[in-house]
């Protein structure tokens, strides 16, 4: 590792009047996502929390193996395990995985800070701010920390891939900084930035570009060259690229791509992403300086024609230039230029993130260079006065943000704000038809489904949606037409398969209603599955036919007695079916079971007894049937039993 060089400019080691300020940004943040803590789990938030089993297993390798499902864990074993920390002290409430992604901001916007103050500090900041060095710098923090255009990152907890590995990179640049102070410490500095990047690389892509952006600070604030930063600190730089190694093997290890969520050959091209990109960058750009409307979706849409991202694209270009010349000839400026361009260079590039084309979150660590770019303008315009601007500044971006993250706590409202701004995005119309749904508005969720299909008619979560929303209004007919179309497009969809049994049975239509639930049943192996599906094999008359067979509906409801011991239905129907069958005595013991568990199951008592009867057992059958009577005087059927009993005693 390099000798930490001595810096005849280093500014003093920090000093108390510094955590007042900290305290207060971290109040701030505080203050504005606390309406937020209370939201549910929201569009990422249900593949990476509620259906990501390996956050379930406790303190065990598995929570560093998350799903290679495309959703936004995947390749990212870091953020996993952060969630299974959740899990396992609050399970599936929602709280502590707000508060954890809050608190990771927090530290993130105190580096920020540091970062600001000490770089401030060895440009000379002192005599342009009159000593208002920190203060200025926990304004530009602040104004950062409260953007409203972070309120996704901050407040979906999938997002946190964005604060983890934003967060690693500014402590990397953060320890490097105290490093090249010519501290005592300063080998420890730079082992600390090394171990950052390397963590980083585990939490987020973008991270791979931690190496490049502290040797153009270097360059820039420290070295003066990018050739003697490179000379003096060679190592510590080779150091940072071996943290590559990591991020490389868990790309390699998901074949090269994210699942089905990143990569080359999911169906957009390099260059059709790229085009799409230009016009991203420059939405991007808008919504620093005027965060309106922001979008928690915006959807799959990619440009295809040159032509369509002419505008955009020569905006981009020009910006590009104009960094380059700036990095050039005035580096520090440069750098904050560059700053943005580099963040966004893994995800706004060439290499297509197909799931969402465009996302805001990914402006989250990239928004600080611009952020700083306008408090040193505003230094240069007046001086100390910049101070309490940007201040101002910050608090009319508070209360924007917290307006918008109060909207985070309503399914429908935030969905209903983003079909308004998105209209041509099917999937968002999707999810607000299954936040109605949720919020029990079943004919207006029906409506918003309908809404996604006709806007992509190959959506096959729109379709299954829908027809379970015609099931709970008993549209049996429209139901299944719905579903069938659901399972002709993904014929591996279990649950549509088991909603297209269930409507079929509403049709009276047994035998096509026993082959949808074995089709289900050969995808997953589920109790309800198997329960639904004796019970058409019963209305369809094939019980003697398999009751026998090994393969028939016995079995199914054995097996769901051996996943729930202590359930009654399966063993009631288990013991129906074998006396069907002709298993009287295997019947005998289910159904005495039932009775021993719910003496109050009057049904399983005179079945109990029907049972009985046909074994010769007949005054045990008479006195079954009479307990029945006593309870249920009105039950014919029994009284016709017990005549018939007593009888066959004459």
């Amino acid at each position: 590792m390099a000798k930490p060089p001595a810096s005849p400019s280093a500014p003093r080691e920090t000093p108390p009047r510094v955590w007042p300020w900290a305290c207060l940004l971290g109040a701030l943040v505080l203050a504005v996502y606390a309406p937020s803590l209370r939201a549910p789990f929201l569009f990422d938030d249900i593949a990476a929390v509620t259906l990501n089993p390996t956050i379930r297993q406790g303190w065990s390798w598995q929570m560093l193996q998350p799903p290679a499902d495309g959703s936004t864990t995947s390749g990212r074993p870091l953020v996993n395990a952060t969630l299974a920390f959740n899990h396992a002290l609050g399970g599936e409430n929602p709280f502590g995985y707000h508060l954890f992604n809050v608190a990771v901001h927090v530290g993130s916007v105190w580096l920020l800070f540091g970062l600001v103050w000490r770089t401030l500090q060895r440009m000379g900041g002192e005599s342009r701010l009159e000593g208002a060095v920190i203060p200025w710098a926990a304004a530009v923090a602040a104004l950062w920390a409260l953007h409203p255009l972070h309120t996704e990152s901050v407040v979906s907890v999938a997002q946190r891939t964005e604060l983890l590995g934003g967060g690693f990179i500014l402590l990397t640049l953060y320890a490097f900084v105290r490093a090249s102070e010519g501290v005592a410490k300063g080998r420890v500095w730079f082992g600390v930035a090394v171990a950052a990047a390397a963590l980083g690389m585990m939490a987020k892509e973008t991270v791979v570009t931690v190496p490049l952006l502290v040797w153009l600070y270097d360059r820039a604030f420290v070295a003066g060259n990018g050739r003697i930063a490179w000379r003096e600190r060679r190592g510590f730089y080779l150091a940072l690229m071996a943290t590559w190694v990591p991020l490389l093997a868990l790309v390699a290890a998901g074949g090269g791509t994210r699942g089905i969520a990143a990569g080359l050959g999911l169906g957009v091209s390099s260059w059709e992403y790229l085009l799409t990109q230009a016009g991203a960058i420059v939405r991007y750009c808008a919504l620093m300086f005027w965060p309106h409307p922001l979008v928690l979706d915006y959807g799959t849409g990619v440009v295809r024609a040159w032509q369509d991202a002419l505008v955009p694209g020569v905006t981009v270009l020009a910006l590009l230039s104009g960094s380059g010349w700036l990095l050039v000839r005035r580096p520090r400026a440069g750098f904050l230029a560059a700053w943005v361009f580099v963040l966004l260079a893994p995800s706004s590039s060439f290499v297509p993130l197909v799931t969402q084309t465009i996302a805001e979150h990914r402006m989250y660590l990239p928004l600080a260079g611009p952020v700083a770019a306008l408090g040193l303008l505003m230094v240069a315009w007046w001086g100390r006065r910049s101070v309490m601007l940007l201040f101002c500044v910050a608090a009319v971006m508070a209360v924007v943000a917290a307006r918008r993250a109060v909207i985070y706590r309503d399914p429908v409202r935030i969905w209903s704000d983003t079909v308004a701004h998105a209209p041509d995005n099917p999937r968002a119309w999707h999810n607000l038809g299954l936040a109605l749904q949720q919020a029990g508005q079943g004919a207006a969720a029906e409506k918003h489904f309908a809404r996604a299909v006709e806007l992509d008619p190959g959506r096959i979560s729109a379709h299954y949606a829908w027809g379970l929303a015609l099931l709970q209004r008993d549209d049996a007919p429209a139901a299944a037409a719905r579903l069938e179309i659901a399972v002709t497009l993904e014929p591996r969809h279990a649950d549509a398969w088991l909603a297209l049994g269930n409507a079929r049975v509403g049709l009276e239509q047994f035998a096509a209603a026993v082959a949808a639930y074995e089709a289900s049943l050969r995808l997953i192996d589920a109790a309800d599955v198997r329960h639904n599906l004796t019970v058409a094999l019963l209305a369809a008359g094939r019980v003697a036919e398999r009751a026998a067979d090994p393969g028939g509906a016995e079995p199914y409801y054995r097996r769901a007695m051996e996943q729930e011991p202590g359930a009654v239905e399966p063993l009631l129907r288990l013991g129906l079916l074998l006396a069907r069958g002709g298993k009287l005595q295997d019947a005998e013991h289910c159904l005495r079971e039932v009775v021993r568990l719910v003496p109050t199951d009057l049904d399983a008592t005179a079945n109990l007894a029907n049972v009985l009867l046909l074994q010769g057992r007949v005054r045990e059958a008479i006195s079954l049937y009479e307990h029945v009577l006593e309870r249920r005087p009105g039950d014919v059927r029994t009284a016709e039993n017990l005549a018939a009993a007593r009888a066959s005693l004459r």
